[in-house]
């Protein structure tokens, strides 16, 4: 079950006492309760920076008596970077690595989003303000497959992402305690994640509602203020 984490404080833009802010919880807090018909939801965000660490000695796994082991001391292998989109309602992860996260990747990764989801059924991505999500070449991309809706979460709330939560598992449970001699050792484990993951899929679940989550903020804020104010 996805369980909401307290934010970041957010800028004056996109505080939660500002339109702005509200208006962007309002729209992806929606598309979690109540989908619209004939649509995917998809959270897409990117992973970068996953490094293939190459361990001195294999790690000894957890048993009676004796913790699990991993060497402090490792040699890097360059890193990779996963793009991902998780479908809201099934839990299936279309995913993919690439060596960098500039539009031009972002574009290869729309495009195997397109050629994943059947038509004519609308795609609801959400996703964060990365530069490389509003380039030209994206937004002309995406004016030529109008069923390609954009929904941008606020500044510093990646909570509201729930891909976010599929990446937090796949580092917990592959990659961070993993030895890899190369790149491609690395993208190996990845992707065999990926299809265990996809051949029994769990949807997270989304259990905070709009006034839930713009009620927290305010108490957040109200004693952020109250600290400032006894400086």
């Amino acid at each position: 079950m996805w369980v909401l984490r307290p934010c970041s404080i957010m800028p004056k833009t996109e505080s939660c006492n500002s339109s702005l802010f509200e208006e962007k919880v309002t729209d992806i807090v929606g598309l979690y309760l109540d989908p619209p018909e004939r649509a995917v939801v998809l959270c897409v965000d990117e992973k970068s920076q996953f490094q293939a660490l190459d361990r001195t000695q294999p790690g000894l796994p957890l048993k009676k008596g004796r913790a699990a082991t991993m060497t402090h001391d490792y040699k890097r292998h360059s890193t990779t970077t996963l793009f991902a989109a998780l479908d809201v309602k099934s839990g299936m992860v279309i995913g993919e690595c690439l060596p960098r996260h500039r539009a031009r990747e972002f574009l290869r990764f729309l495009r195997r989003i397109d050629r994943a989801v059947p038509g004519p059924r609308d795609v609801h991505l959400v996703l964060d303000n990365y530069a490389t999500h509003k380039t030209t070449e994206v937004m002309a991309w995406l004016e030529k497959h109008p069923r390609f809706k954009l929904s941008f979460k606020p500044t510093s709330a990646s909570w509201l992402n729930m891909v976010e939560r599929f990446f937090a598992e796949i580092t917990s449970k592959r990659i961070r305690r993993g030895s890899y001699s190369s790149v491609d050792d690395l993208e190996a484990a990845i992707y065999d994640y990926l299809l265990q993951h996809n051949a029994k899929p769990k949807a997270f679940t989304w259990t905070k509602t709009v006034e839930d989550i713009l009620a927290r903020e305010r108490r957040a804020l109200n004693a952020l203020d109250e600290i400032r104010g006894n400086r």
